[in-house]
């Protein structure tokens, strides 16, 4: 059994390498050769007021590997100077997290591996939008731009360089500082031209491919700033406006995000903060903390799935002007497996990862 830290998976995984093996393991629901169990959360009070503890889970297998992706935070909302809603998450204190990815052989059930989730869940985010770009996007893409300056838009930004011939993008976040450490740390990574935009309008404007990497709970950019030719990503329906939608020529959806209620009740809600589907506890006084309904979320359901249009049940793009999009969004848990077993053997072969006795997971008594 093998810890694998932060550290050290980013040295056995690249955003390129991630594009590959995720596009095999999605391919491979259409034959059962992957399979996934949707997200759920679970939700309780906690000590804070104006906040609830989350637990979160969701499960995927392929390639002889099974995961278990499990995140234990406190979640609390906050309203924005703009009448806006974003979700902030943490673990113990503002500043740290905890998530981690339990792998599992499928040919004997023998644990394999626990990694620390921090930098896989960034690559594969990442990873997935540059799959959908390697689809939908203009062959000839050389602009981005980007909304968000975090660790998910660092490495779509990354994968989209991977799988297309990118020269130069825009970020913006409404925090100055972020946008410029983050456009001054792309610029010498990837070896591109990466601007601060002052607006998010101006990081959309002339993009050839816009990507929206935050943790809002609005639309993030207005849809009479959309051109033709543009392909659109996203990590959360709640960043895309139902006008943006409307003018969307082909709409693709990665794969199945969620499970949804089938009665919704105040105890099992689809709609709260980030979770889309969550139980939830407490008192009726205490779920005056959790968000109210949305407005407006997406309904991504009626698109069709990433393994319809890879295997030619649908059309992607047919023309350089549509405008495509591509809802990065879904098959969560199989992304775990395929990115976590990659990491895996890849630690294996270098000998590299702390060993824990398997002594300490096995044991002699039936459950």
């Amino acid at each position: 059994m093998l810890l694998i830290d932060n550290a050290t998976q980013r040295g056995l995984i690249t955003v390129g390498a991630c594009v590959s093996v995720l596009e095999a393991a999605f391919i491979g629901l259409a034959t059962g050769r992957s399979i996934i169990r949707p997200k759920t959360d679970l939700l309780f009070p906690c000590t804070r007021e104006d906040a609830y503890y989350r637990f979160g889970s969701m499960e995927g297998a392929y390639d002889g590997v099974c995961a278990l992706r499990v995140i234990s935070e406190v979640a609390a909302w906050e309203r924005m100077a703009d009448g806006t809603m974003r979700e902030e998450q943490y673990c113990v204190s503002p500043g740290t997290f905890l998530g981690l990815v339990f792998l599992f052989s499928t040919e004997n059930g023998a644990p394999l591996a626990i990694l620390n989730d921090g930098h896989i869940q960034h690559v594969r985010v990442g990873a997935s939008a540059g799959l959908g770009a390697k689809y939908l996007a203009k062959t000839d893409a050389e602009t981005v731009g980007l909304i968000g300056s975090g660790g998910m838009a660092r490495t779509c930004l990354e994968a989209f360089a991977a799988v297309r011939p990118i020269k130069r993008a825009r970020i913006y976040s409404p925090t100055p500082d972020n946008r410029i450490a983050a456009s001054r740390e792309l610029s010498d990574s990837l070896g591109i031209d990466v601007t601060p935009a002052a607006s998010a309008r101006e990081a959309v404007s002339g993009a050839d491919i816009v990507a929206t990497c935050t943790n809002a709970m609005a639309p993030v950019f207005d849809a009479a700033w959309l051109e033709p030719g543009m392909h659109v990503t996203c990590v959360g329906t709640q960043e895309i406006s139902r006008e943006a939608a409307a003018r969307f020529d082909v709409k693709i959806r990665q794969g199945v995000a969620t499970i949804e209620p089938a009665r919704a009740t105040e105890r099992n809600r689809s709609d709260i903060g980030l979770s889309y589907a969550a139980y939830v506890g407490g008192t009726d006084a205490e779920m005056k903390r959790l968000p109210a309904h949305p407005s407006f979320r997406l309904d991504t359901k009626v698109y069709p799935e990433f393994v319809e249009l890879a295997t030619d049940r649908v059309p992607g793009r047919t023309n350089p002007d549509e405008i495509t999009f591509y809802y990065n969004h879904g098959n969560q848990g199989l992304q775990f497996a395929a990115a976590g077993g990659l990491i895996y053997r890849n630690a294996k072969a270098r000998g590299v990862g702390s060993e824990l006795p398997d002594a300490w997971f096995l044991e002699n008594i039936k459950a």
